[in-house]
């Protein structure tokens, strides 16, 4: 590895001050960069033996209405925050490739199974018409003429739609009997079966990029009275960017720093863990979670819209009882009854137990639980893990200790630790990031969100540009190390509240299709 001895320029200085980083955090970048991240320790993949709790159907309801309970309540401020700043480009890879092939007739089945239904996309009307502008034949002439790359130059590129460069939350994905619906469009329907309040407000908040910003306020201002009108609600829909302080340093392999053509640093958006400052900022006192493209016609809305108001029931609930502890806690000289009452909820609700080295006398058991249990809340649902990427529920040993629930990602697993390996295969639930969030204390004030990231749980990934591998720095991610020292609760939901867009060929599943 190249260690500087002077890191920055006084260019490079300059402009790190223009994007609000300071010099002693871009130091801090190039060596975590350079030396790289710690492991988390697992003890235990969370199943449904602990860690995970399972809620029989007839206590489902209860739950439920613990939710329309708040939202009727008067003193509801919930938001609805939707994650929506990536371009699309992955979920086209298939048509890239196709693209840049040999062979101009389709060769292998999911570019054949394109094809043999594409008049079933949400986007096929659109996309024939500019077939029409562009080559002067419509798709099914194209097709017969075997010209199926103009058809996807068309999809993809900007003389035609630009899906390519475009967000996933502005592409068509639903066609409905009489129109089509965007993927922002059905969060905006969502909005409206499970967080709208007594007045009838439903709050959405869309972190978007700077570059599309504006189409997404151009369409959701065009069709916003229509959804207001339909649905009987008024919408609040407002936008943030990821700040460019949150973007990270790159380094060539070899530890120096990486720099564009033009000897200028690189930056990289630092992930969706910058969100948190997002997150922070929002004026609500409860936070639903999804991502843009986990969503579903409205045929099959039911299991989402039950399932939703489910967790938020659940986060009332535990919520409520957090709070009453620490308002007993607030009078002084608790009993130890209580101190033992509120160890086994803690132990048993959201796997937290104290450390070994804990003094047992009343004062500070009381002063560590008081600062375990006044933190943020989340309740994340976890569906049945069948073989999807991505994290898992795990309960880890911390630093002091004591233990606690988390999402991991491979990354942060030590898979060269047979135990650990061993705890990260066993792990039978995936995380679909569905998460319900209470973000103010129990005197209604604001957390400070910034302050219960762990900074450790960053990772260091391998990129390129250009051709030109690159080592790239990870913020902790939203749902992972920037919540690390939340209070957490594990919930199983159902897989069919898991209906992700990855790739184009998954708008042809069931639940992206109508049944007329």
């Amino acid at each position: 590895m190249i260690m500087d001895s002077v890191l920055f320029s006084p260019e490079d200085i300059e402009e790190l001050q223009g994007r609000g980083i300071a010099v002693e955090e871009a130091e801090a970048q190039v060596h975590d960069i350079r030396s790289g991240f710690p492991y988390l320790s697992i003890i235990a993949s969370a199943s449904l033996e602990r860690g995970i709790i399972r809620v029989e159907p007839d206590e489902q309801a209860r739950y439920m209405d613990l939710w329309e309970e708040y939202l009727l309540s008067g003193g509801a401020h919930v938001y609805k925050m939707i994650p929506a700043s990536g371009a699309a480009s992955r979920m086209f890879k298939m048509l890239y490739n196709f693209l840049d092939a040999p062979y101009t007739k389709p060769e292998k089945p999911a570019e054949q199974y394109f094809f043999d239904h594409i008049s079933s996309f949400a986007f096929y009307e659109s996309l024939n018409e500019v077939c029409l502008r562009n080559n002067w034949k419509t798709i099914p002439k194209l097709i017969a003429s075997e010209d199926y790359k103009a058809i996807v130059e068309n999809l993809l590129l900007p003389k035609g739609l630009g899906y390519g460069a475009k967000p996933k939350g502005l592409l068509l994905f639903h066609k409905y009997k009489d129109y089509t619906r965007t993927a922002a469009e059905e969060h905006l329907v969502e909005g409206a079966l499970y967080a709208k309040d007594r007045d009838g407000h439903v709050h959405l908040h869309f972190t978007v990029s700077p570059e599309h910003r504006r189409d997404f306020e151009a369409l959701l201002s065009s069709v916003k009275t229509s959804y207001e009108e339909h649905y009987g609600v008024l919408y609040h829909i407002d936008f943030s960017e990821q700040l460019p302080s949150t973007d990270t340093l790159a380094l060539h392999l070899d530890g120096s720093l990486f720099r564009k053509e033009d000897g200028r640093l690189l930056f990289r958006p630092g992930g969706h863990g910058a969100l948190i400052r997002n997150l922070g900022a929002l004026p609500s006192d409860i936070v639903f979670i999804k991502n843009i493209d986990n969503v579903v016609l409205d045929q099959h809305k039911s299991a989402t819209v039950i399932y939703k108001k489910f967790l938020g029931g659940i986060l009332i609930g535990v919520r409520r009882q957090i709070f009453s502890y620490l308002r007993q806690l607030d009078r002084g000289k608790p009993s130890h009854a209580l101190l033992e009452e509120i160890l086994s909820f803690m132990d048993s609700q959201l796997c937290i137990t104290p450390p070994e080295t804990l003094e047992r006398d009343d004062l500070s058991l009381t002063t560590w639980i008081q600062a375990k249990l006044d933190r943020p809340i989340r309740v994340c649902g976890m569906v049945r893990n069948e073989g999807e990427p991505g994290g898992g529920p795990f309960i880890i040993r911390e630093v002091d200790g004591s233990s606690s629930l988390q999402i991991l990602e491979s990354s942060q697993i030590n898979m060269s630790d047979e135990t650990q390996r061993a705890y990260f295969e066993a792990g039978s639930y995936f995380n679909p990031v569905d998460l319900v969030c209470a973000i103010q204390d129990y005197k209604g004030e604001p957390f400070d969100l910034t302050k219960y990231v762990n900074p450790r749980t960053a990772f260091v990934a391998h990129k390129s540009v250009g051709g030109e591998e690159l080592l790239a720095l990870e913020l902790p991610g939203l749902w992972n190390g920037a919540m690390h020292d939340w209070n957490t609760l594990f919930v199983e939901v159902p897989l069919e509240t898991f209906n992700p867009v990855k790739e184009v060929n998954d708008l042809l599943r069931g639940e992206h299709q109508s049944r007329s």
